[in-house]
């Protein structure tokens, strides 16, 4: 039995209703030419979002770490431990960075190549981890080890001077 609106045009028709005639019915539907509207108007503003990302990335190019940087005293910092800390610069990078071995240290960005998830240096495995995919990567040099991300991370290198550690654009990448 079909559904009969209660205000069917008699007497009990209030007011605003023959002010605004519409069925409910034709108010839900939705029709091909509305949907491919939206789909195209939708669609487009993705387009333009990315271009402007593009062009973006394209005029304002991030620059390179200028100089050395003062990141902690060598005994801060245990053999097998790790240490975050940030550069600031045109944006706030993160890093980590690892003493691995007496005289032996490694600084990588913390952020994972594949979708940006925080690294950390994994002691008991001897291997910086993606907790998020579970992506592994080489202590010693960044290189991708096993997991999803596509690129090694991005390594700064370190300077020890009189106690003091500090990090510094990593001059063997810019060789390359």
């Amino acid at each position: 039995m079909a559904h009969k609106d209660p205000y069917d045009g008699g007497e009990n028709t209030p007011s605003w209703k023959s002010d605004f005639p519409f069925q409910a019915k034709k108010a839900t539907h939705v029709g091909r030419r509305e949907f491919a509207k939206f789909l195209a108007l939708f669609s487009g503003a993705l387009a333009l979002t990315n271009g402007a990302i593009v062009i973006k990335s394209l005029t304002f190019p991030t620059k390179p770490l200028e100089g050395e940087h003062f990141i902690c005293n060598e005994s801060d910092v245990a053999v097998g431990s790790m240490l975050q800390f940030d550069i600031q610069g045109s944006k706030v990078i993160p890093y980590i960075l690892i003493h691995l071995k007496a005289n032996e240290w490694r600084a990588f960005e913390q952020k994972c190549t594949h979708l940006t998830c925080a690294v950390r240096f994994r002691e008991d495995l001897q291997k910086i981890e993606c907790p998020c995919h579970h992506g592994f990567f080489s202590p010693d040099t960044g290189e991708v080890l096993q997991g999803p991300p596509p690129r090694p991370l991005p390594q700064l290198e370190v300077v020890i001077k009189d106690g003091k550690v500090f990090v510094k654009e990593n001059e063997q990448k810019n060789k390359v």
